[in-house]
């Protein structure tokens, strides 16, 4: 069971995983080897899956960010496995789903042209529902 000192410390390495141990003890007022000592036990009984960074996908050139329902009637969904699986530049996550879809399907692309070629090749393998993000 995780007390409130390891929530604050998931809380301050979500929002800065780069973060010193020193500097986290004295937010989470342990020292720097007590805090290193809690970080390496979140991270062995899996609380801590791993660190990341975020990354700004329009600064890359990706200026189009899109979620895509994926619909697919058969039982059979490799083929869009298979299809999305040679789409990994515009993939950002793939979800499996219960609810409208199979699928959530969060994607970024760097043209209206390249998304729209994307589409048609999963058309081929599933039915979707598109929406674009207007605004994070």
């Amino acid at each position: 069971m995780l007390d409130k000192t390891d929530m604050d410390i998931l809380d301050e390495l979500s929002k800065n995983s780069r973060i010193t141990m020193k500097e986290l003890g004295e937010k989470v007022h342990l020292t720097g080897p007590a805090t290193s000592a809690r970080v390496a036990k979140l991270e062995d009984s899996g609380v801590i899956e791993g660190y990341t960074i975020k990354v700004n996908h329009v600064k890359l050139g990706f200026y189009i960010h899109a979620f895509l329902t994926i619909i697919i009637q058969s039982t059979n969904h490799q083929p869009y496995l298979s299809f999305i699986k040679t789409q990994e530049q515009y993939l950002v996550r793939n979800y499996k789903i219960s609810g409208d879809g199979c699928y959530l399907l969060e994607c970024k692309f760097p043209t209206n042209e390249l998304m729209n070629n994307f589409l048609e090749g999963l058309n081929e393998h599933a039915n979707y529902k598109l929406s674009i993000v207007i605004k994070k």
